[in-house]
């Protein structure tokens, strides 16, 4: 799901070339989003109210690309702008809502141009909070599910090469409807 927010678009939202490689999961890159949300924790105080590892990196056993996506949530959306700066210190290029009305989007490169951080910062109460975080717990409370999505993912990519579009594409039907099975599954968790 976070995946959908990963290609690099130019100004009219076409599509760049982005080389499309899953690999196998990373216990290190639960240690990588620790380290990195320190960092965001202290550019986004006092309006932080929560910060989580989404995407396929917080999902335990799958094929994922090596980014790691940070969901911030915040007391104040339009606060946000004003640490761009701040988060360009950091390594970041501030996006803006980048295709994602409510949401600020910050990435990062390493030296090499390849992505390493993507931060999506939402206002608490944001649908897409719940959205996120709906997906990651249903997958890796689901790991025959997560499975399926990693083995896709793999797959898609193998015939990928740099077309990130086709990639979002194959795999848009699976998420689209895991992600309505996820926040089923939380709304009945939540019925007492």
């Amino acid at each position: 799901m976070a995946e959908l927010f990963c290609a690099v678009h130019c100004s009219d939202t076409k599509l760049l070339p982005m080389k499309v490689d899953v690999v196998p999961h990373s216990p290190r890159w639960r240690y990588n989003f620790q380290e990195e949300s320190l960092w965001i924790r202290s550019m986004f105080s006092p309006s932080l109210v929560g910060i989580h590892h989404i995407g396929s990196t917080a999902i335990p056993g799958i094929y994922a690309k090596p980014v790691i996506d940070i969901l911030v949530e915040v007391t104040d959306i339009t606060a946000i702008d004003k640490k761009n700066a701040h988060m360009e210190k950091l390594g970041y290029e501030a996006m803006g809502e980048y295709g994602t009305s409510g949401r600020r989007y910050f990435r990062k490169n390493d030296a090499q141009g390849h992505r390493t951080h993507q931060v999506h910062v939402f206002q608490i109460g944001s649908p897409n909070v719940e959205r996120h975080l709906a997906f990651r717990d249903y997958m890796i409370t689901h790991p025959i599910r997560a499975r399926a999505y990693s083995d896709l993912k793999h797959k898609i990519a193998a015939k990928c090469g740099d077309d990130i579009e086709k990639y979002m594409e194959e795999k848009d039907i699976f998420v689209k409807e895991a992600e309505l099975d996820a926040l089923a599954w939380c709304q009945s968790k939540s019925i007492p």
